[in-house]
């Protein structure tokens, strides 16, 4: 389940410990984005958004807006029936400023140094089961498979950040926890190509994807967004709310009051410099060792600013 999250350091000389937290600290408020107007929508698409239902599962439920652009095509969701608190927006002017604000963040996303290179590795295998607050590299597919754990350490403002070169996929049945988090933590998914979550995944976070989001039988992502900036996002009966302290269907998954780890209450897009500066001051550090605590269980392409907003 989502909850809040906790950071944990190894005991250091208290000098150079308290100035490897604040170098942290410093790394992780810079770490990520505001996703500006994008913030109100659970599903943005460049082209088309559609949704099909089998029974006998419920039909697909969205709290937030629902938009594309510049497509102008929302197939099976209806405002006040199955998209409740916000509004399907078909290539309108909110939808258009919308899929350029995901574009821009996308953009600060992609150019962020990372500090850890996972290519080749599976999220929630026995190898990576935790991760805590950082900027993780996939330099071409990425894969989630059983639990991943996601541990804020209780860090104010910590981010997650993951820059996936192509595609990420997500085996049946996958799971994302959320430890320690804050009203200023954010998850972030920067994907070079397309995202698809397997049937029953329970993911957590914002999925920005070049392309296209396809959310398979059951999946639901009840604390985040799905964005695919230049393609679809395709849905079959599943959950996706993009506050889920104000909507989580009735689930027992919270996100601390960041909005679905959107960094909290909106805020202005503008390019996140590198920050060199901590990064430079961290390297100059010895003796710190942070550790990665875990939680219980239940770069990519850049893109012109021309995306669909939903």
């Amino acid at each position: 389940m989502h909850t809040s999250h906790i950071r944990h350091f190894r005991p250091v000389p208290n000098a150079i410990a308290l100035a490897a937290v604040f170098a942290f600290t410093t790394l992780s408020a810079q770490a990520a984005p505001a996703l500006g107007s994008a913030q109100t929508f659970a599903v943005l698409a460049g082209t088309t958004v559609t949704d099909a239902h089998s029974a006998p599962n419920l039909p697909t439920q969205i709290f937030g807006d629902v938009g594309t652009s510049p497509g102008a095509s929302t197939t099976g969701l209806f405002s006040g029936v199955n998209v409740n608190g916000g509004t399907v927006h078909a290539n309108d002017a909110v939808a258009q400023t919308a899929i350029a604000d995901a574009t821009t963040a996308y953009n600060a996303l992609a150019g962020l140094a990372f500090d850890t290179n996972l290519t080749g590795q599976v999220m929630g295998s026995p190898g990576l089961a935790t991760l805590t607050p950082g900027v993780y590299r996939f330099d071409t597919s990425a894969q989630l498979t059983g639990t991943l754990v996601l541990d804020f350490l209780s860090n104010p403002g910590g981010n997650f950040v993951f820059q996936i070169g192509s595609t990420l996929t997500t085996a049946s049945d996958s799971f994302i926890s959320v430890l320690n988090a804050s009203a200023g933590s954010g998850i972030y998914w920067q994907i070079g190509t397309s995202a698809t979550l397997g049937t029953g995944t329970d993911f957590a976070g914002n999925l920005l994807a070049l392309t296209s989001v396809t959310l398979n039988d059951g999946a639901q992502i009840v604390c985040g967004r799905a964005i695919g900036l230049t393609g679809a996002v395709t849905l079959t009966d599943n959950l996706v709310s993009n506050d889920c302290g104000a909507q989580n269907f009735g689930t027992s998954l919270g996100d601390a009051g960041s909005l679905g780890f959107s960094g909290g209450p909106l805020a202005p897009v503008t390019p996140v410099p590198e920050p060199t500066t901590a990064m430079l001051f961290l390297a100059g550090l010895t003796g710190v060792a942070a550790t990665r605590m875990k939680r219980s269980t239940p770069a990519a392409s850049t893109v012109a600013a021309s995306a669909a907003t939903v």
